[in-house]
């Protein structure tokens, strides 16, 4: 081993050990890497950028303005609406979701398809009066399956092509990865809608009514005046008892009082914290006629008035509020929001409500201004878990934004024109048709992402280029010697899923595909079929939820714990292998 694979080595190795440890975000360890790498020697100056450049990291950047657009333009909701009814059974439902979901993306990101039909899907629930997580998991399972198919329904898959292009001089075409990963998204999808829900836990404190997700945790003020003043928070049980609001504590002085605090006689300013649901604690608000805090504790907002609306929503790993509190991204001063509530599914939150650092899943209650909701979410980066009513306005746009992104996803799958160049002339239309505005152009590209890739790439190519992958590929061939190719895909597929569960798919590819090439040269066949197997095995994260940025995002607005996961994901990681060979060997012949 030289010198430069054990430095290459030993940087994938703290990669991957930092991305599992989750202390800082995948973007800041893979640029970091980068640097190293350049500082030691193993990657050149010249190349360390060229990552940012690489088509793999354009196509994504602009499938996720394209999937904003289609947002935008009403397209998908303008399908939602229509085929989604409360009324359904829960396995129809399911059903078709999962259906919606699969075919959303294929032909966007999986993310962005996740984003725009949770919201749906959490109504639904709402509705028919059962818990969104007996429905979540199979949508977000149903959204990376369908993502297989086609070239951008995931990152993995372009930068399988890419990688192709550059070994063999040929890219993957749009539908190239149809015949083995729309085999393998359909037989996941049969399986998710018969029976793989069934596996999901029911938990009692799980099962919602029409109206109610999850109970918060909140903080309510005593105003000067207020009738509450002198009185012992014991006294205030019964109207706790029928509001239905558990009463945990009082905050005073910037400090928590628990057990001492039932007979302590309130003040005014004294908090009140309370775990309830939205309703309820709207009613005890109002009963006792309390005000809601902001986070400096002077500005309030009366939730009774009409120059206010209150709003559910989901923190996402890119919000402004990841890792942060309401306090200090400024939430009251910047906005004129409040946080009336947090809900954390399995952990008790101990700080005061405005100093909590939020973690993504986390659902929390906001208080905004009337009409300016879609701002105040779009300022956070974060997901609106229950339907505003926002209708489509401009029904000439939903089509053209159809047809133009029909038009380009064709011209690419004939090779009529070269898919990055395709998309962004897509971009440059809805931007000319004001379908996405000049303004939100780059807001929409999820940097992170791009920085990730970007950093990866020109590492993977000096493993590569180093002989390192030939030394990976060289044991896992050794490891299955003398055993028919079928096997040795089947270990290549087991051990880039094994991988994908627990880091980032993207990383996963990029490590992964080139073992495969190399395998392919010792067995001396064709490297395609172990590409395709990269490329189904990279997308199928479904052990844990930490695996795909789908799977977190539904952890807090499901209820779900890290452990529910793997009953419904390992028989389907199982049944994907188990389509996914064959179909290798039918359509990709060794």
């Amino acid at each position: 081993m030289t010198t430069d694979q054990i430095i290459l080595f030993t940087l994938f190795a703290a990669v991957f050990g930092m991305l599992l440890w989750g202390r800082f975000r995948y973007d800041l360890v893979a640029f970091a890497a980068l640097m190293v790498a350049v500082v030691l020697g193993v990657v050149d100056s010249e190349d360390a950028f060229a990552g940012f450049g690489h088509p793999a990291t354009l196509v994504v950047a602009l499938v996720l303005i394209v999937s904003a657009g289609l947002t935008r333009s009403g397209a998908v909701l303008l399908i939602t609406r229509t085929l989604v009814d409360a009324s359904r059974s829960l396995g129809g439902h399911i059903t078709l979701m999962g259906v919606i979901g699969g075919v959303l993306s294929a032909f966007m990101n999986n993310v962005a398809a996740l984003a725009l039909l949770m919201p749906v899907d959490i109504q639904t629930a709402r509705k028919a009066g059962r818990s969104p997580g007996l429905s979540l998991m199979p949508l977000s399972f149903a959204t990376i399956l369908g993502g297989m198919a086609t070239l951008i329904g995931t990152p993995p898959n372009i930068i399988i092509a890419s990688i192709r292009q550059e070994s063999l001089g040929e890219p993957f075409r749009m539908f190239d990865f149809a015949p083995v990963g729309g085999i393998a998204a359909a037989a996941g999808l049969a399986f998710v809608a018969l029976i793989g829900w069934r596996f999901i836990p029911q938990r009692e404190n799980n099962v919602l009514g029409p109206e109610d997700l999850s109970p918060y945790l909140a903080e309510l003020t005593i105003p000067e005046g207020n009738a509450q003043i002198g009185k012992r928070l014991a006294e205030l049980q019964d109207a706790a008892e029928k509001a239905d609001v558990a009463m945990l504590g009082v905050i005073r002085d910037g400090k928590r009082r628990y057990g001492q605090s039932r007979n302590l006689p309130l003040r005014a300013g004294d908090a009140l914290v309370l775990e309830a649901t939205p309703d309820a604690l709207d009613e005890f608000r109002s009963t006792l006629d309390l005000h809601v805090a902001d986070a400096d504790r002077e500005d309030r907002l009366r939730a009774d008035g009409e120059g206010v609306e209150i709003i559910e929503v989901v923190v996402t790993s890119d919000s402004r509020l990841n890792g942060r509190s309401a306090q200090a991204v400024g939430l009251s001063w910047r906005q004129r929001s409040v946080l009336l509530g947090v809900s954390r599914r399995g952990k008790r939150i101990t700080s005061q409500l405005r100093k909590t650092e939020l973690q993504v899943g986390d659902i929390l209650l906001l208080l905004v201004p009337r009409d300016t909701a879609s701002h105040v979410v779009e300022w956070l980066g974060v997901l609106p878990l229950a339907d505003r009513g926002l209708a489509v306005t401009e029904n000439h746009k939903v089509w053209l934004a159809i047809g133009l992104f029909g038009g380009a996803v064709t011209a690419a799958s004939f090779g009529l024109i070269y898919l990055p160049v395709a998309l962004g002339l897509v971009v440059i239309a809805y931007v000319l048709a004001r379908i996405v505005p000049l303004s939100e152009l780059y807001t929409h590209i999820e940097w992170p992402v791009v920085v990730l890739l970007g950093s990866m790439i020109p590492l993977g190519a000096a493993l590569e280029s180093s002989g390192g992958t030939e030394l990976i590929a060289g044991a896992l061939v050794g490891l299955t010697q003398g055993l028919p190719a079928w096997v040795v895909l089947t270990v290549l597929m087991l051990v880039t899923m094994t991988l994908s569960d627990v880091l980032n798919n993207t990383a996963t590819t990029i490590v992964a595909a080139p073992v495969g090439i190399q395998m392919a040269a010792s067995l001396d066949v064709s490297p395609d079929p172990f590409l395709m197997a990269v490329a189904v095995a990279a997308s199928s994260a479904f052990l844990t939820p930490i695996g795909h940025k789908n799977n977190t995002l539904i952890l807090g607005p499901g209820g779900y714990s890290f452990g529910d996961y793997w009953r419904m994901g390992l028989p389907l990681e199982i049944i994907v292998v188990a389509v996914s060979i064959p179909a290798i060997l039918v359509f990709w012949p060794l």
